[in-house]
């Protein structure tokens, strides 16, 4: 078995929590979430992250606005609307639980 599979499997299903988290500190466009991301050294790829923030948008969850760039195309900045701060406690709330929950077995078996 490849760890490295189960490890890109884990990260896509937190992909939307650490998204709305980050955009929950303000307007941010798409490679500053990615920057932050590898900060946190949660690697994630281009090709991922914007059809995720599009379906996000598409959910009612983010707005956009375009803004001129001096140094090339204009950038997309993405922000939370009312729903998606709603969405985000809700899956803030959801991850604390699993955490729990995942640690209680993960821990009493090893």
């Amino acid at each position: 078995m490849d760890i490295e599979n189960s490890k890109a499997q884990m990260r896509k299903g937190v992909l939307e929590l650490c998204i709305l988290s980050i955009l929950n500190e303000g307007e941010h466009y798409p490679t500053e979430i990615l920057e932050q991301m590898k900060k946190a050294e949660l690697l994630v790829v281009e090709g991922t992250i914007y059809p995720l923030l599009t379906r996000l948008k598409n959910d009612g969850l983010l707005n956009y606005r375009w803004v001129e760039s001096t140094g090339g195309p204009p950038r997309k900045y993405f922000t939370l609307t009312a729903d998606g701060k709603k969405f985000l406690k809700q899956l803030r709330d959801a991850w604390r639980e699993m955490n729990e929950a995942i640690s209680k077995i993960v821990e009493n078996n090893s």
